[in-house]
């Protein structure tokens, strides 16, 4: 036996009797596939079995070695589920940004993929927390225009109604916006002067209070940002907001898609951009707020993104 077989075997038994985990020996053997990022919507959390637990279980089932982060916002899951309400999430934005650059496992870039609200809340990640880098940004069902409107809420109950009790009192009052995370991505189409001026998240990451060229340079630098909408959800008003459209300034009725707008057509965000290379990519799904199959995930986000590997 050659000195170079005698070698790679000796690499093999040492992996072995170390009992090092199937992504350890993918990555040392330069095949390791991207690891996964997930962020919770509202009224969820990190690890419920129904939800992430159970997206995070599909995405290890398919793609073999690969190391799935589901984020937690807090020390406990109630907390988690809480600080989707009550947490500035410009704070939760810093907090995360550092969660990930803590974790080595991160360090030579990851795939991201958030659920409603988290969709969001990743994309500020994208713009304001560049290391470690993120390549492909997956956002399902998320409010990149904001919504107007919370017709329809998860547990806990008692939360929900009382952030539509805030909403209607007044989303721009200071307090409100530090206080209820659903006032920081509340777009007011009525009051949009008032909106740029005074939402403390989503006016900022939208480049709607001035152009921000490191937020440009670094949407540029993902190879692709996904974007699911539920034709038929009834949580998020307007869907369109999935896309990245809204209303029209001034009435409430009226919807225009992301390429009509300032946004767009002005590039503040760098869409118009990443849209002429290709990046941006359309999906709908004929379902309700993130209703959809195990077989569509698999198929739609599973196979084309995630299975990436190092070479």
């Amino acid at each position: 036996m050659g000195v170079i077989k005698l070698q790679v075997l000796f690499v093999y038994l040492t992996l072995v009797s170390s009992k090092l985990t199937n992504s350890e020996i993918m990555s040392i053997e330069g095949k390791a596939p991207k690891p996964v990022v997930l962020w919770h919507g509202m009224g969820d959390c990190c690890c419920n079995p129904l939800s992430l637990g159970r997206i995070k279980d599909v995405i290890e089932d398919n793609v073999a070695g690969i190391y799935v982060k589901s984020l937690k916002i807090g020390s406990s899951i109630a907390k988690d589920i809480e600080n989707g309400f009550f947490l500035n999430a410009n704070t939760q934005v810093e907090e995360v940004c550092k969660q990930l650059n803590d974790d080595e496992q991160l360090e030579n870039g990851y795939n991201a993929i958030g659920f409603s609200q988290g969709g969001q809340f990743l994309r500020a990640i994208a713009q304001r927390c560049p290391s470690p880098p993120m390549l492909n940004l997956i956002t399902i069902g998320s409010q990149h225009q904001g919504v107007y409107g919370l017709p329809y809420c998860l547990y806990p109950k008692r939360w929900c109604d009382y952030a539509r009790e805030l909403l209607t009192y007044g989303a721009y009052l200071s307090w409100v916006q530090d206080y209820l995370v659903q006032a920081e991505y509340w777009h007011d189409p009525m009051k949009e002067d008032e909106y740029k001026a005074k939402s403390i998240f989503l006016a900022d990451i939208n480049n709607e209070r001035g152009k921000n060229k490191t937020y440009i340079k670094n949407m540029l630098k993902l190879k692709n940002f996904v974007m699911v909408k539920f034709n038929n959800d009834t949580m998020v008003e307007p869907k369109e907001t999935e896309w990245f459209g809204y209303y029209k300034p001034g009435q409430a009725t009226e919807v225009m898609s992301l390429q009509e707008s300032d946004l767009y057509n002005k590039d503040r965000l760098g869409l118009k951009q990443m849209d002429k290379l290709g990046k941006l990519k359309f999906l709908a799904v004929d379902g309700n707020h993130l209703h959809f199959t195990e077989d569509w995930f698999i198929e739609n986000i599973i196979n084309p993104y995630l299975k990436n590997y190092d070479h």
